[in-house]
């Protein structure tokens, strides 16, 4: 590939690149570039948002480039203040290690694992002597540091900002110089960071890393960035029928967005999609079909997709019953009420939980909201659906 050539496929779906000069300098060495991205083990799942830039390191290495999954197991034990209004408890180094070793069997969901080295920062960190530590934080002010928005912000609030919150992101920046990194790649709120490595870099005689941020993914709310806090993700590791139900709730409008930044198509191909969406000829339901199709089929195969693709449109476009839904029947006896149905069959867990959910409106018996839950059903043939997105489908026949 000519230059020009990887710089438009490198240049899809990002925001910053500092700079474009220094990458085609560098391309023009006609070497293999050494890629980092660290990721820090804060969490033990990884989720759709983290996959954003994942997808441009495979670009990467199908540009024969090479990549290193860096796990921040020194740095995660500080925990990255980017974005944090206050300071992060520190992890242990168990539950670092735990969690980094969930992320080794989730990234190779996307990266090729002939082409990836997987590294861990403490094989350096661990070994940094005072002396060594006093030489890093030599190479940065305070006014520097003082720029980036995050400790702006709390400065200005008056919020405590602890000392070692600095180090982090000298650290990370130490991390390239060890790796001897042309490019450094993360989300938008990483750009300090970023340019940090290339600071930190010239101070240690090494050429300066080229930083690429990539957009926060959006999460299903269509309001904030994919997080497991907000509740707005979809899992690496979560079922086909989940992910598949999940994607599909999303708008018809965050649908191109996330096409443009987890799927492989061609932005010719997404924009030839988009204006036949727009003309009519195509049903977005389809498009977003697709989108959710190669979802699943990324993490779990295509057989998984297909089915489920056929589940959900089974329960949500015909109205039937997916084949996984639990069948109970209420012991002769015992009362019936939709509450002790709910807790006898553990979709809730508990009798008071199910009574929320239920005043709340998350359950329909035979497709009519209820929400008195401690009236018995009468004897009969019932089907259950709880919850407000996926809706787990429960049939139930009463004998009682």
């Amino acid at each position: 590939m000519t230059i020009d050539e990887q710089v438009k496929i490198i240049r899809r779906g990002i925001v910053d690149l500092v700079s474009e000069e220094d990458l085609r300098k560098k391309l023009a060495r006609d070497a293999p570039l050494r890629i980092k991205v660290g990721f820090d083990p804060t969490a033990p799942d990884l989720h759709l948002g983290h996959t954003v830039v994942m997808h441009k390191m495979r670009q990467f290495q199908e540009l024969g480039h090479d990549v290193t999954f860096l796990i921040g197991d020194f740095t995660g034990r500080i925990g990255d203040p980017s974005g944090k209004s206050k300071t992060r408890p520190p992890l242990t180094e168990e539950q670092v290690k735990k969690n980094a070793e969930t992320y080794k069997a989730q990234v190779f969901k996307i990266l090729d694992p002939q082409k990836t080295t997987v590294r861990f920062n403490s094989e350096w960190g661990d070994s940094l002597t005072p002396a060594a530590m006093l030489k890093l934080m030599s190479c940065c002010t305070v006014a520097r540091m003082m720029e980036r928005d995050d400790f702006a912000k709390r400065y200005a609030e008056q919020s405590p900002i602890a000392i070692h919150e600095f180090m982090y992101p000298l650290l990370q920046a130490y991390d390239s110089v060890v790796l001897r990194t042309d490019v450094e790649m993360g989300g938008t709120d990483q750009i300090f960071n970023l340019l940090m490595g290339r600071t930190l870099q010239g101070h240690y005689g090494i050429e300066s890393q080229c930083a690429i941020t990539v957009p926060l993914l959006v999460g299903l709310d269509g309001v904030t960035k994919m997080s497991k806090s907000h509740g707005n993700y979809i899992g690496v590791m979560e079922p086909p029928a989940d992910q598949f139900g999940k994607a599909m709730s999303i708008s018809d409008d965050l649908m191109w967005n996330w096409y443009e930044l987890i799927s492989v198509r061609s932005m010719e191909e997404i924009s030839d999609m988009r204006a036949r969406v727009q003309a009519g000829t195509l049903h977005p339901k389809l498009v977003k079909e697709d989108l959710a199709f190669e979802i699943v089929a990324r993490y779990w195969g295509e057989e998984a997709a297909q089915s489920a693709r056929d589940g959900f449109n089974n329960v949500f476009a015909r109205g039937g019953i997916p084949e996984d839904a639990i069948t109970w029947s209420a012991p002769e006896g015992e009362e019936s009420t939709p509450v002790s149905i709910l807790a006898a069959t553990g979709l809730v867990p508990s009798r008071g939980e199910a009574k929320r959910k239920i005043a709340a409106g998350s359950l329909k018996v035979n497709g009519e909201k209820l929400t008195d839950g401690l009236t018995p059903l009468p004897a009969g043939e019932y089907t259950l659906k709880y919850g407000k997105k996926g809706f787990v489908v429960l049939t139930v026949k009463n004998d009682g």
